[in-house]
């Protein structure tokens, strides 16, 4: 849907289909209750509330909940909350946005204000939406946050709550699902190899092991993007540098309470990057300007990677004026 920016033309809210997300089966028992749960609500039109932690997959279940329904094949819609500005909320269609044949799913629900909640609001009572009308579409909601402990707080509408919550299914963390985990892993791994056009990798004694200590805050999202980085690096051990240093740290491999998806992935973006820096010196010798070419950085950058990561002490250093051969 384009935005209208004629003057005087307030915008309508912008939906988009979302690209295809592949649900994969679990064998966990937690997972299994929740498939069971889906496929008795795919055969309903009452709306569904997805709670889960970030990366869980609430998408990827709603996305599932549409295929398996008697909607699959028509569009699957996809508006994200946090993105919805005021203005937006004012002047949208809010009965027009769940006119279609389809299913709506919206992203992270507890991210709307007031304004927001009363334009979804107007949205499910005038138009009957998950009611099986004709016309309409299948509504399902997804949150990060206790949308009940918002109610009590008077942050989220009661009115609306048990507008959206006809069905409310809590999808469990990776942690609490750790049978799931292989699965996964081969899922994603066949996945981005068809994607990169590269061998399917078969993972290490060791890095098995590793995926299945770690607590992974990041949930199926976190995992996913490190089977991802195996595939696209080529390399086991500099893909799993990140994950290595987080657990050898006692405040990160617990619970996976204290630590966000952000400090994870940054962690493992350092160790992949510090990795295949010493790896490029090792070839050259230490020659520093040849590695900077080889890496496509430059000189002076190289040189400051090198004092972040405490490694000045090492190699040959040129004296000033001096440039190293290449």
């Amino acid at each position: 849907m384009q935005s209208d920016s004629r003057p005087g033309v307030k915008a309508p809210v912008q939906i988009h289909e979302a690209s295809k997300m592949e649900f994969v089966e679990g064998v966990s028992p937690s997972m299994r209750s929740v498939e069971a749960v889906m496929r008795e609500v795919a055969r309903s039109e009452v709306p569904v509330l997805l709670l889960a932690e970030p990366g869980a997959g609430k998408k990827a279940t709603a996305q599932r909940v549409h295929d398996i329904s008697r909607r699959a094949g028509k569009p699957f819609r996809v508006i994200a909350c946090a993105t919805l500005a005021a203005e937006e909320l004012a002047g949208g269609d809010a009965p027009g946005v769940l006119h279609g044949p389809g299913t709506v799913f919206l992203e992270e629900v507890a991210e709307l204000g007031e304004a927001g909640q009363a334009w979804l609001l107007r949205a499910v009572t005038r138009n009957g939406a998950s009611n099986g009308q004709p016309g309409m579409a299948r509504l399902i909601c997804g949150s990060g946050r206790d949308l009940e402990s918002k109610v009590q707080a008077g942050n989220f509408r009661e009115d609306l709550y048990y507008r959206i919550s006809g069905v409310c299914l809590r999808l469990p963390p990776l942690r609490q699902r750790r049978e799931d985990i292989p699965g996964l892993v081969d899922h994603f791994l066949r996945k981005y190899g068809r994607d990169f056009q590269r061998p399917v990798p078969t993972l290490s004694e060791e890095t098995q092991r590793l995926f299945q200590e770690y607590s992974w805050p990041g949930n199926v999202m976190e995992l996913e993007n490190a089977a991802k980085a195996i595939v696209a690096l080529g390399d086991e051990s500099v893909a799993m540098g990140g994950l290595r240093s987080l657990l050898s740290r006692p405040d990160l491999a617990g619970n996976g309470s204290r630590v966000s998806l952000k400090q994870a992935s940054r962690a493992a973006s350092r160790e992949a990057e510090k990795e295949i820096i010493l790896r490029v010196l090792t070839r050259t010798r230490w020659n520093r300007r040849r590695a900077a070419e080889e890496l496509q950085i430059s000189y002076k950058a190289l040189l400051y990677k090198l004092k972040q990561m405490g490694c000045t002490e090492y190699g040959v250093s040129s004296a000033p004026g001096v440039q190293e051969r290449a």
